[in-house]
């Protein structure tokens, strides 16, 4: 268990759900240096609260603001004590400690060149473009609700199918006699589906049915089935408010991705572990090996393309 993480566990024990009456949301609007607590001299300000919350924030779960921001408050008070701690004992943890300060130092210039010079360049609105641009070109796609009943054989299948003629229900005999056990206690119900996520035999026969239809018993591979659907429908289109953070995340991996190659392009890079090194080794004969079967398959590409092109025509000759 990391020491965040016994930590955060131990808070919790001590202070339940209750928070002292003094204390503020964890987002107040106060100045980034204003003063919250002191440990031996050293003061705890709001800006520490800001970097704990980004540290351990993703830990704290629905807590309520008040007792979050206690949690923060302590963790910070904790970290300070621990500091200090060390410190006294300097000279039997300095490489320890120097690599840690060394490391944690490199991590702080990472998040902020991040944020910096990649997250911040990453907006909303071009978010939203990305979004309007894709959601153009997608055409309507028919989607139905269904609900089947699964058994080992088509003469199984065709009696049941013979039971519902006379009355008896689809669901009931889902109930009684279906093999899916994903379904069976849901009376056979499938949902909403489009056309790519069932097996073929199935997909064909739940789309070429009408609604409150029974289907003659279709096969695949893990039977026979008989479909029922129950309403087709048009698929709705995404929001934007329901991909947005989806399609942010997404931008922000590519420009990261982008940067950190460009980076790269300019650095040298130097591995000393003789393992990694065969993997990077490795790694770019495949790319290499990639590269010139996409310049190939270009170029095959490109000789159809001019096979295909008709040839010119001589101009007409000018009229006498």
């Amino acid at each position: 268990m990391s020491t965040k993480s016994t930590f955060i566990a131990a808070l919790a024990l001590s202070l339940g759900i209750a928070a002292g009456p003094m204390l503020t949301p964890v987002f107040a609007e106060e100045a980034g240096n204003s003063v919250i607590a002191t440990v031996d001299g050293h003061n705890i300000t709001e800006r520490d609260v800001e970097l704990a919350e980004t540290e351990i924030g993703g830990d704290l779960g629905n807590l309520a603001p008040e007792t979050r921001r206690r949690v923060l408050v302590e963790y910070v008070i904790e970290t300070q004590l621990m500091a200090d701690a060390l410190g006294k004992a300097k000279e039997a943890n300095k490489s320890k400690l120097d690599s840690a300060l060394a490391y944690f130092e490199r991590r702080a210039k990472r998040e902020t060149y991040f944020d910096s010079n990649i997250k911040s360049n990453v907006s909303e609105s071009a978010a939203k473009t990305f979004f309007d641009d894709r959601v153009k070109g997608m055409k309507p796609e028919e989607e139905v609700k269904a609900r089947h009943i699964l058994v080992e054989t088509e003469e199984e299948a065709r009696d049941i199918k013979e039971k519902i003629a006379r009355g008896s229900s689809f669901e009931e005999m889902a109930k009684e006699f279906s093999k899916d056990p994903g379904t069976k206690d849901n009376g056979g119900l499938l949902g909403f589906f489009s056309r790519g996520q069932m097996v073929p035999q199935f997909e064909e026969a739940a789309f070429s049915i009408a609604p409150n239809e029974v289907s003659d018993p279709v096969q695949s591979r893990f039977g026979w089935h008989l479909i029922l659907v129950e309403e087709k429908r048009q698929k709705p289109l995404p929001k934007f408010d329901d991909v947005k953070d989806r399609i942010l995340n997404s931008m922000i991996h590519q420009k990261a991705q982008a940067v950190a190659r460009q980076l790269r392009d300019g650095a040298k890079i130097e591995y000393l572990d003789e393992n990694i090194k065969k993997q990077v080794a490795e790694e770019k004969i495949r790319a290499a090996a990639q590269q010139k079967d996409f310049v190939q398959q270009l170029k095959k590409l490109q000789d159809k393309q001019s096979e295909k092109k008709p040839e010119e025509k001589p101009a007409a000759a000018e009229k006498k």
